[in-house]
């Protein structure tokens, strides 16, 4: 593997370290685990870590991500991506698998700025914030990644703090083990360009909604009350920010995955998925044979 060249003290590292100790304690072999990542800092993160890595294209890793899991159900997928990455060019690709809860986990390198072109203002940069990189304040306002999380479908919504490595480990796991789609916020200092959102200053706010009693499950069997009442303390939570940040899992939510609704339609797809099926330039008689 390459030794990262990410910038000293960048939050980067804390993410890769919490992801490559999630993925041993699990216990899940190199050869069963992809990461996926796009354009950025956080893209070379497949470049550093014991598994298949594919670096793709700006806006598009969860897009691929879905592919490969679709292709072959039994790997372990992650996607990376910058918050440029996921919430800018990719905003389309974020709100279209939210709709399919497909079962991989979606890991944001939440920094508030383009880190890789220089410190412009990514979408989760506030209105009128001026980190040093910016010649002037933010004159465009803040995307939310939970809040967008929740209303374009993802069933597991966490939000972590890459130097509490421990603690972002513990997400990584869980968001994995999910059953659906998963998605991580990190909150990810850039001490290049980002002076205002630093370690120092995530490290004095940031608590653990689980220490708060917060609970973020939401029951299948839910009637509408409850429902509302589940949105209304994460829309509460997600919207925290100053004096305090809160940090751990928002929401989760068990509903069928995408895979589940395929096998429905196509009872070959568990047992011979698209990665399995033998190539053919005659697609009729193989869409035949296997009923799809």
């Amino acid at each position: 593997m390459i030794t990262p060249d990410w910038c000293p003290g960048c939050g980067d590292y804390g993410i890769l370290t919490a992801l490559k100790m999630a993925l041993k304690e699990l216990g899940i072999p190199p050869e069963k685990s992809v990461v996926v990542s796009g354009i950025g800092c956080s893209a070379k993160t497949v470049h550093y870590i014991d598994a298949y890595g594919v670096h793709t294209l700006h806006g598009r890793p969860l897009a691929i991500a879905q592919g490969i899991k679709l292709a072959n159900p039994d790997l372990n997928v992650v996607a990376v991506a910058g918050d440029g990455d996921a919430l800018g060019i990719g905003a389309g690709h974020f709100v279209g698998a939210g709709r399919r809860n497909v079962d991989l986990l979606y890991l944001v390198f939440d920094n508030e700025v383009y880190g890789m072109t220089k410190g412009q203002a990514s979408p989760t940069l506030a209105l009128g914030a001026r980190p040093k990189s910016l010649p002037r304040p933010n004159i465009q306002g803040k995307v939310n990644p939970l809040l967008m999380a929740l209303a374009a479908g993802f069933t597991f919504i966490a939000r972590g703090f890459a130097f509490d490595v421990q603690g972002l480990k513990t997400l990584i796991k869980k968001g994995i083990e999910h059953q659906g789609l998963a998605i991580i916020d990190v909150l990810q200092p850039c001490p290049t360009y980002n002076d205002l959102h630093t370690r120092a200053y995530y490290a004095e706010r940031t608590y653990d909604l689980a220490e708060t009693g917060y609970d973020p499950e939401l029951p299948a069997e839910a009637d509408a009350a409850l429902v509302a009442s589940k949105m209304a303390s994460f829309t509460a939570k997600a919207l925290e920010w100053e004096p305090r940040i809160p940090v751990g899992i928002f929401w989760q939510q068990r509903l069928p995955t995408f895979e589940a609704r395929l096998a429905e339609l196509d009872p070959n797809y568990t047992r011979l998925p698209p990665a399995k099926r033998p190539a053919s330039r005659d697609l009729g008689p193989l869409l035949a044979e296997h009923r799809l």
